[in-house]
């Protein structure tokens, strides 16, 4: 580890902080090995007082992977790959105020994401981290048994719509991703396994009647909120938090209309959650 830096666990279960690194300017190879390191273990780490640029920010992401574009949300001017979240006392609505992984409905939803806030709250505005492979451990032997080799659809239109209807933005008759992906998927770095369907993008369970999808989804989005799987973060200006979408979702709480939280995102590109040897499907 890179002399002066730090690693401090916030759960037994999931996330970290990590003093000592300033991700204004490159990162070496031995620091972006302790951070690839820090997020393998703790599946959601955490950065305080990075002031840091635009360009500062989407360099950091890259070192992960390509950067991602938003499938329905505009990017910064200039700057497609950054996504703006941002809430005042004119918003109708927050983004990510359901649990879920980001994007789960492409066919290769992003390997991680990396928020910055600059602006937050006095008080509020926490987000909730959850770990998916604590909450497919806690599950029961037969239970287990059940979810391996069952798939899900992923489906982003129903959400994304719904988003553009409240904010009324027009969609133009946009398709929007929608994917087959398997309900408990092996992280192909860890080899862990996790569960993967989340409330705001699965809407199906493949080769199940509706009345036993609707049933065992119900089921397995109120277990994934126990609190035991969870970490909440609280923020502070120009804080930055770096979750790992294949194995957390995350909740953003909005509890602090009508004050005001804005910051920037950056998305790395991921790979298909199929199992190994299985092929991800497309679903339009």
């Amino acid at each position: 580890m890179p002399t002066g830096v730090t690693i401090r666990p916030v759960t037994p279960t999931v996330g970290a902080e990590l003093f000592g690194i300033d991700l204004a300017g490159p990162i070496d190879d031995a620091t972006f090995h302790t951070i690839h390191t820090a997020l393998l273990e703790h599946q959601v780490i955490f950065f305080r007082d990075q002031d840091i640029s635009v360009e500062a920010h989407k360099a950091f992401g890259a070192r992960f992977g390509q950067l991602d574009i938003h499938p329905n949300d505009p990017g910064l001017e200039g700057h497609p790959e950054v996504m703006i979240l941002h809430a005042d006392e004119h918003s109708e609505r927050v983004a990510g105020a359901i649990w879920h992984s980001d994007v789960s409905c492409s066919l290769e939803p992003p390997m991680g994401s990396i928020l910055r806030m600059f602006a937050v709250p006095e008080s509020g505005g926490d987000t909730l981290f959850a770990s998916m492979y604590a909450a497919y451990e806690a599950l029961s032997d037969p239970m287990k048994q059940l979810l391996d080799g069952l798939t899900a659809i992923h489906d982003g239109a129903p959400y994304y719509r719904e988003v553009n209807r409240i904010l009324g933005r027009d969609d133009g008759g946009k398709t929007y991703p929608s994917s087959e992906h398997p309900v408990v998927r092996v992280h192909p770095d860890t080899q862990r396994k996790c569960l993967y369907v989340n409330r705001m993008f699965t809407t199906r369970l493949v080769g199940l009647p509706k009345s036993e999808s609707d049933a065992l989804l119900t089921f397995l989005f109120e277990h994934i909120r126990n609190p035991e799987f969870q970490v909440r973060f609280r923020w502070a200006p120009h804080s930055i938090a770096f979750w790992d979408n294949r194995c957390t979702q995350h909740f953003a709480v909005w509890d602090y209309f009508p004050k005001l939280r804005s910051g920037y995102r950056v998305t790395v590109k991921g790979c298909s959650p199929a199992e190994p040897g299985q092929e991800a499907r497309g679903h339009g």
